[in-house]
């Protein structure tokens, strides 16, 4: 067995349990070793059995790949041995929703005004509700190009200056406008210079829906 992928567990096993502030002694007497045997895995002097990583991942909610792969790596070679081989691990995929047009009295979220759906990497994706918007028209050229798709976080207020999803004049389908604040004035500002700003007023009301994040588009 390699002395890199006893290292590499070694290091992952130390991280997790300093992590978790819980002590070899702890941790021996949870999965039924002697603290010189966990010492031993962490110095990487020796590399545990299939059972016992079985019962380290279990202790500590993992999954045996990050017992057994570099930070920031591919996972490490293993033996027959182990009961686990090489392999490419698959992130999780969740779908996120396109938003079509906002229909009147329901969430944003609602599933009656969803136009598909796109998969992310969960562990790219920022906490909160989310869903895309495809864009149509280039007001907001060069930043988005037309037919953009731009992922969105649920939120009812940005900071100056950002992209937001809004409502304008209550239409039923959410624009895309960079917020401008100026002595008490809010204006929406398209990125491209021929569209002139929308100056928000009582006879021009606006509701934030949420905060651009992300753009991707398709080939």
């Amino acid at each position: 067995m390699g002395d890199d992928l006893k290292e590499i567990f070694g290091a992952n096993l130390r991280r997790l349990r300093t992590l978790k502030n819980i002590s070899t002694t702890e941790l021996s007497e949870a999965i039924g070793v002697s603290q010189s045997t966990v010492s031993d895995w962490e110095n990487a002097k020796k590399m545990p059995r299939s059972g016992s990583i079985q019962k380290i991942s279990e202790y500590f909610g993992v999954q045996k790949t990050e017992l057994l792969t570099e930070k920031n790596s591919q996972p490490a070679g293993v033996n027959e041995d182990l009961g686990i081989y090489n392999y490419n691990p698959v992130s999780h995929l969740v779908k996120i929703p396109i938003l079509g047009s906002i229909t009147c009295g329901e969430p944003i979220l609602a599933v009656q005004n969803y136009d598909g759906y796109r998969e992310e990497v969960e562990d790219t994706l920022p906490d909160g509700n989310l869903f895309y918007l495809k864009t149509r028209g280039d007001s907001m050229s060069p930043t988005i190009p037309e037919g953009s798709y731009v992922l969105i976080k649920e939120q009812a207020d940005i900071e100056d200056g950002e992209i937001a999803a809004i409502i304008v004049n209550g239409d039923e389908e959410a624009t895309l406008k960079r917020v401008k604040r100026q002595n008490g004035i809010v204006m929406l500002i398209a990125d491209n210079p021929r569209f002139s700003p929308i100056l928000i007023t009582p006879d021009t009301p606006a509701r934030i829906i949420g905060k651009a994040v992300k753009v991707s588009f398709d080939l």
